[in-house]
């Protein structure tokens, strides 16, 4: 069986990786021209980690992205909220990775080079047309080639033309009105070298972490962070480019955050080079097959980048789908796969939209009036951790029982 992936980004690659070990044939079609290591900083959770070690790239991983320690959640005074601990030492049967997506594209397109082929990703191939019969579906591609496969595999992201084929009356993407400024400064370490935070509150949130373990290596921190204001007028979701500038005066609205271990201020004058993107997502979709075409990551199920799980679900789509075509080749594995994954998916989509593990920063917000207040005064340990072990069972990744 020969099956076509759209779309080379972290999904589809794991997808390929997944499909190759099971069997399966696989081409891999990416619309860019050039593949280029692009973006900042994601998370890989420790059930999307799990997948990759199971592909044999524990020890890659290992050696570029960094072992998070704890999320940690704090006021914009530096308080403490909650530490929710992500590592093996835990409890978790793998780590929780903090990389570049860039990097672990290549990671991933790299083995997947080596594993099926050298001419198993083609760039320059944007789908164009679709159509499908009992036996097969022909992809039409926008350079004017052709190519008949078994299946195919939408993987091609928040705009994906598999989608808009298969839902071409889709309403337009949903804004809830935040406005993100992203950006990656190379610096001394703050914390422990290994610790993410998430400050201040719904409105006014700014998201930290290091990201290379090359420059830990060195006695330095690649330090990834998100500054997110809500905006009462927000613009049109469909002007979104995540690869347009963003300026610096962004940091007027943290000039009043005060964390124990970094300068939140000096780190965004600090970074060279800052995007700007407004955090949208989708509605979700009530189905994803047709026939032999089914959708995979962002183009099946894109979500407000909360709880750091966006990468984590596409990859363990990845697996799923592998997993489905094992058992039932064709088209019913297709079915099989959304029967798993697209349930729990709405569920993270869904969550996401009701700020997920982040929601105990609005509680803190609502009762912290100060720096010299006592958040064990205020919030009771309990409330906090109901609040993380309800997302990690949304989300799929809860700690080992004994």
């Amino acid at each position: 069986m020969e099956i076509a992936i759209a779309g080379a980004g972290i999904g589809g690659l794991a997808a390929a990786l997944c499909l190759h070990e099971r069997g399966f044939g696989v081409r891999v079609f990416e619309a860019v021209e050039t593949l280029q290591p692009l973006g900042v900083g994601i998370n890989v959770m420790p059930h999307g980690a799990g997948v990759l070690h199971d592909l044999g790239l524990g020890a890659a991983l290992d050696a570029m992205a960094i072992r998070t320690r704890a999320i940690e959640y704090r006021t914009r005074f530096g308080h403490l909220i909650q530490s929710d601990l992500r590592c093996v030492e835990a409890g978790f049967a793998y780590p929780q990775y903090s990389v570049h997506r860039g990097e672990l594209q290549f990671l991933l397109l790299d083995a997947v080079r080596e594993r099926l082929g050298p001419d198993a990703v083609a760039a320059g191939k944007a789908v164009s047309t679709l159509d499908q019969d009992a036996h097969g579906v022909q992809i039409g591609f926008a350079d004017g080639t052709a190519l008949r496969s078994d299946l195919l595999i939408g993987a091609d992201g928040f705009r994906s033309r598999v989608r808009r084929h298969l839902h071409p009356d889709e309403g337009p993407a949903h804004y809830e009105g935040t406005m993100m400024w992203r950006g990656a400064n190379l610096q001394a370490p703050f914390a422990d070298g290994r610790t993410m935070f998430i400050a201040g509150d719904h409105d006014v949130k700014f998201v930290c972490y290091p990201i290379s373990a090359r420059a830990a290596r060195e006695g330095k921190a690649l330090v990834n962070w998100v500054a997110e204001v809500r905006h009462d007028q927000p613009r049109a979701a469909d002007e979104a480019d995540w690869t347009r500038e963003g300026g610096r005066d962004v940091v007027a609205a943290f000039e009043g955050f005060r964390m124990p271990d970094i300068d939140v201020p000096a780190l965004i004058r600090d970074t060279q080079r800052i995007t700007q993107y407004p955090m949208i997502d989708r509605d979700p979709l009530p189905w994803w097959t047709q026939g032999r075409i089914t959708l995979l990551g962002d183009a099946a199920h894109p979500m407000y980048p909360i709880g750091a799980n966006g990468a984590s679900q596409a990859i363990l789509d990845a697996r799923a789908l592998a997993d489905c075509l094992a058992a039932h080749p064709g088209p019913e594995g297709l079915a099989a796969y959304e029967a798993v994954r697209r349930p729990a998916t709405t569920s993270v989509v869904q969550s996401n939209r009701l700020s997920g593990p982040e929601r105990v920063l609005d509680i803190a917000a609502a009762r912290v009036t100060g720096p010299d207040d006592r958040i064990e005064d205020l919030i009771s340990a309990d409330e906090l951790e109901e609040v993380a072990a309800r997302y990690r069972q949304v989300a799929g990744f809860e700690k080992r029982t004994a």
